[in-house]
């Protein structure tokens, strides 16, 4: 009979960032749901209209890069969207292959709608710290994100 294996050690998950990090995740999402709850959008879905919005004719692959998500997951999100008729996608003249995506006049209005229940949602977020530890938090936090950026599966364009 095989000996016993040692004990796993005990480890404190409130001294890991990681376990940290996935914990205020999960509470931004949660937040931005209670904020946008009438509008029907996800953090997600909004982040994908949002980079639309701030660069029509974005092309899927661009907009999976400016949103830090792998490209088959942002197909589906694409996909959702247009089916709700709140982005459309057209060919790109020089390239048939590739498909340029705009917001429609309803995705307009829904981003437009969800534009202040985002900036609730962020400022519920950040409501515990000072302002001055807001700032820093953002900075420290931008620092992480840029300096692993390239670690993850799905890296972020900027």
């Amino acid at each position: 009979m095989p000996a016993k294996p040692p004990p796993v050690a005990a480890i404190n998950l409130d001294e890991l960032p990681g376990h940290h990090i996935r914990r205020l995740q999960q509470i931004a999402v949660a937040i931005f749901l209670q904020e946008t709850d009438t509008l029907g959008i996800t953090p997600v879905q909004f982040a994908a209209l949002q980079a639309v919005a701030n660069q029509p004719g974005l092309d899927q692959r661009s907009l999976a890069r400016a949103i830090g998500l792998d490209t088959s997951t942002v197909a589906g999100v694409v996909d959702r969207l247009e089916t709700r008729q709140l982005l459309q996608r057209s060919a790109d003249p020089n390239d048939r292959r590739v498909r340029l995506l705009s917001l429609t006049w309803e995705g307009e209005g829904l981003l437009r709608a969800a534009q202040p229940a985002m900036r609730r949602a962020q400022a519920r977020i950040l409501e515990p710290l000072s302002t001055a530890d807001q700032h820093r938090f953002l900075q420290l936090l931008q620092r992480l994100v840029t300096a692993n950026n390239g670690l993850s599966r799905a890296p972020s364009s900027e």
